[in-house]
């Protein structure tokens, strides 16, 4: 089964994670590889990556997400994140990230914020 699946809501690719625990080395580098192969085929310019799946990650996981950030960035794709659980704001807390990437209550909110320009 696939990592990471997506699909098109209006004009934002939104792209889902289909397994609960980001920990493994190999499945690390599979989500790192389809999110940035996700980040190429993203034509709107809007990428929302939806965590509802997901209950664990390892920080290496937290670098994936700071590199996709940054090629959006190059590539001036407006990344937003959405649906991190109670247990793993903190981790994006403590490392600033929270600062950084823009996260969004749930994928309702993103997709309004991405409608609305903010």
């Amino acid at each position: 089964m696939a990592v990471l699946m997506s699909q098109k809501h209006g004009d934002v690719l939104v792209v889902y994670f289909n397994q609960a625990r980001l920990l493994e080395e190999s499945t690390l580098q599979e989500v790192g590889r389809e999110l940035l192969a996700f980040s190429d085929r993203c034509p709107s310019q809007k990428m929302l990556l939806n965590f509802e799946a997901v209950k664990f990650m390892s920080s290496a996981m937290l670098g994936k997400l700071v590199q996709l950030n940054k090629k959006c960035k190059q590539d001036e794709i407006k990344l937003k994140l959405c649906s991190i659980g109670d247990t793993m704001i903190p981790v994006f807390q403590m490392t600033r990230l929270d600062k950084v990437l823009d996260i969004k209550g749930n994928e309702e909110q993103a997709l309004k914020a991405f409608e609305a320009g903010v």
